[in-house]
């Protein structure tokens, strides 16, 4: 049976959200390649590297937008236990790039594949001023709060005093996931990227003192 130990007021928890329309993509491209040798290996994948941010430079995209990683190596397998077999010499680099050119992603993605960047792991859609949107959702957090706790109070024949205590909470913690949308495995996708809208999130735990 629940039980109140220390009865001291009402307490709340809100969630608001604010859409925005996205003004910039994150697209994670990869370097995969797999070689006889490691001096192979490192030959191929450096020069992939090399189209690829070349193909960077030509679309106009700064250094600063652009994040990657030095070429790792590791020996690749296939198979396990007595069927394991040994396929050559992995190397792999990854970069993260920052556009602000949501009409020409679909060709940045696409002259990258073919300079050679054989992994596409992620296209993300994101505000500019998320701050800003985060403010106004912390808001919208509080107002639902507060609206909760206002029925509550009804409810129970008693009146809302001051907030004795406020208490930030994770999003994600509740289910909620504040990314902007991801483009793939939908089989009705008529193969443009839709973006759409960005939802920003926010949640804030509120604790009320009762008059009566």
């Amino acid at each position: 049976m629940a039980e109140i130990r220390e009865p001291w007021g009402l307490s709340v928890l809100g969630a608001g959200h604010v859409s925005g329309e996205p003004k910039v993509a994150e697209v994670k491209l990869a370097v995969d390649l797999v070689a006889a040798t490691p001096k192979e290996a490192f030959a191929q994948a450096g020069a992939a590297v090399a189209r690829l941010r070349a193909v960077f430079r030509e679309r106009g995209i700064a250094e600063a937008d652009v994040s990657g990683s030095r070429l790792a190596l590791r020996s690749s397998f296939k198979g396990y236990g007595a069927e394991q077999v040994f396929l050559g010499y992995r190397c792999e680099a990854t970069y993260t790039v920052r556009t602000e050119d949501l009409d020409g992603l679909e060709r940045l993605i696409d002259e990258g594949v073919q300079a050679g960047a054989n992994r596409v792991d992620d296209v993300h859609f994101d505000v500019l001023d998320k701050p800003a949107l985060r403010d106004e959702a912390r808001r919208r957090a509080v107002a639902a709060a507060r609206r909760k706790a206002e029925v509550y109070a009804e409810a129970c024949g008693v009146r809302l005093g001051s907030v004795i205590h406020i208490q930030d909470v994770d999003p994600e913690s509740m289910g909620i996931r504040s990314h902007g949308s991801r483009i793939g495995g939908d089989p009705e996708n008529d193969g443009t990227f839709t973006p759409g809208a960005v939802r920003v999130e926010a949640a804030v735990l509120l604790g009320f003192a009762l008059l009566p």
